[in-house]
């Protein structure tokens, strides 16, 4: 009868101490759930990503960032679109870039060039690309190959180097500051000739006057040339560097094919965002764009344009992207080129 008592008065009070130990555990558990959400990143992307790009529509390094975009977007279960800004140098896509949010949902598409050689180029708006985005992800290294027409009489560079010093050789690109005029001063420096450079406006327009002779050589991508090229109107001296392509296994090095061993024109294509994108966002970016171009179906597409998929990690991208401006400062400097 006593036991009996006494589980009746303490029974209510087991409960409620019961229920007061459980209340504070869940107290802890809600304030340290709280402390991990606030020292935690939010979710990323949490609405649709806008990928810029200073390359036109239909170009080579369009089309592999739209592949690259549709990837992140099924990866992301996110819109992830591509805006075309082509023009001005690059400064088009920059200055829109720029004035988004530092959140990680506007990213920029640039090369190796609008890293390295902006500031040399336009040396009156003091515009250092890299104070002003970070890198976030690689996308691909390309290399340039030596055209010429097909009824050249050029056989090889060392051909082409032996007419530049004997009288007036001609090359052309699509643009001052390109990797293609900058790729040819180089060649120049250490040829020891004077060649001179055409620009064009548009790369059609340079392929289409090379087949004609005139200027009587460039360099070319992969993407930008294959049309003539197949159309056999142009033919390749060498690859401007120091492998051959198993795109063009018989296009010899430039060396190979008597130019200078030092010359090696390639530029490197990347993603970066605004200044003040959080470190776990950014590096969040990095792991998910280095996943895609592991995929098949994104690697054969890049073999297609001789286009090298890059895993860099952003500070490599920072170490190429200074390797690259001081080449460039020099060949600036040497030719007195500027775009102010």
């Amino acid at each position: 009868m006593q036991a009996s008592l006494t589980h009746r008065v303490l029974a209510p009070s087991l409960r409620r101490r019961a229920f007061a130990t459980a209340a504070l555990l869940l107290c802890g558990a809600g304030i340290t759930g709280m402390a991990w959400a606030q020292s935690s990143p939010a979710a990323y992307p949490t609405k649709p990503v806008t990928l810029i790009t200073a390359f036109a529509v239909g170009s080579g390094p369009d089309s592999v960032l739209r592949l690259v975009a549709q990837k992140l977007s099924l990866n992301w279960k996110q819109g992830v679109t591509v805006d075309n800004r082509p023009g001005g140098g690059g400064f088009i896509a920059i200055e829109a870039a720029r004035r988004a949010a530092p959140d990680g949902h506007t990213l920029l598409q640039l090369d190796s060039e609008h890293l390295s050689a902006l500031p040399h180029l336009y040396k009156k708006r003091n515009f250092q690309t890299l104070q002003a985005f970070d890198p976030v992800a690689p996308l691909f290294r390309t290399p340039f190959l030596v055209a010429v027409p097909t009824q050249s009489p050029w056989k090889n560079v060392g051909d082409l180097i032996a007419a530049a010093k004997k009288g007036t050789v001609s090359y052309g690109s699509w643009g001052v500051g390109s990797p293609g005029h900058l790729g040819g001063e180089w060649l120049d420096l250490e040829a020891s000739t004077q060649m001179t450079h055409v620009p064009f406006r548009e790369v059609s327009q340079l392929f289409t006057s090379v087949a004609n002779g005139d200027p009587a050589w460039s360099l070319a991508s992969i993407p930008s040339s294959q049309g003539i090229y197949k159309a056999g109107k142009i033919r390749y001296l060498a690859v401007a560097g120091p492998r051959r392509i198993s795109q063009m296994p018989d296009v010899p090095t430039l060396a190979e094919a008597g130019g200078p061993a030092q010359v090696d024109v390639n530029s490197f294509v990347s993603l970066l965002a605004p200044k003040g994108v959080p470190a776990a966002v950014r590096a969040q970016i990095h792991a998910d764009v280095l996943k895609v171009l592991q995929e098949t179906d994104v690697r054969e597409k890049f073999h297609t344009f001789a286009f090298e998929p890059l895993s860099w990690s952003v500070e490599e991208i920072q170490r190429q992207a200074g390797v690259k401006s001081e080449q460039y400062k020099l060949l600036i400097q040497k030719s007195n080129i500027s775009l102010d």
